[in-house]
């Protein structure tokens, strides 16, 4: 199933590509491209198998849509982790100098933890920092994902919703803001995750961590942002 849509959303990428820039469709060279992932749960894809979190279709997509792009990628997340956990840990971890592409989605945790907003106003910048370092400090390459709202789920039901919700606004906020300022990319994918409540199927069988469709419907909104920096 999640292959037809991977397939379904490349066809509709490569249709629209060929209607607006047909010299895009020109033979592409070999080449290598790498990606980091930083992050929590949402990366690693807490309750859904490895190839079913959104780095990994997203490294398959783009594999799919261009065949002779080899495309390395690692991940730096555990789920539970707040900013302070996700600096600690690529202080310490054995990464390469750079990537091509760094993706960041951090924050839920601080939030979850009722960790002071400071603490966010002060790693998030820091981690975008060290992300910009990651790609020589070139903005279109680094990539700050929206925090889902965990609140329309079913184990958010046990808590605040509206409180969640509002917190993760001011998060978002925050996020958004800092990475405009910064010129680097921000994808939003907050809206989607709101749809949980409505249709279940978007939500793991934890009912708390987005599922395998609901990844998929992030990568709609990720692909193309990608594939026009690299096509």
């Amino acid at each position: 199933m999640m292959q037809i849509l991977l397939k379904t959303i490349l066809l509709t990428l490569v249709i629209n590509t060929a209607c607006e820039s047909p010299e895009i469709m020109q033979p592409i060279e070999p080449r290598e491209i790498s990606i980091l992932f930083l992050g929590d749960s949402y990366t690693i894809g807490q309750s859904v198998c490895d190839s079913c979190r959104y780095p990994a279709q997203l490294v398959d997509s783009l594999e799919i849509f261009s065949p002779d792009t080899k495309i390395e990628s690692e991940i730096i997340a555990t789920t539970g982790w707040t900013t302070t956990n996700l600096l600690t840990a690529i202080e310490t971890a054995d990464l390469q100098d750079s990537y091509d592409y760094v993706y960041l989605l951090i924050g839920v945790n601080n939030q979850y933890q009722n960790k002071s907003f400071s603490v966010y106003e002060t790693e998030f910048p820091e981690l975008l920092d060290y992300s910009l370092s990651k790609v020589n400090g070139i903005a279109s390459r680094v990539n700050v994902i929206s925090i889902p709202d965990y609140g329309f789920t079913p184990f958010g039901q046990n808590g605040n919703m509206l409180k969640i919700s509002e917190e993760l606004d001011e998060y978002n906020a925050f996020a958004k803001l800092h990475a405009q300022e910064n010129d680097v990319k921000y994808i939003s994918i907050t809206d989607i995750s709101r749809q949980g409540l409505q249709d279940f199927s978007l939500v793991a069988p934890d009912g708390l961590h987005p599922s395998t469709k609901q990844y998929t419907a992030w990568l709609a909104r990720i692909l193309p942002v990608i594939k026009e920096e690299m096509f």
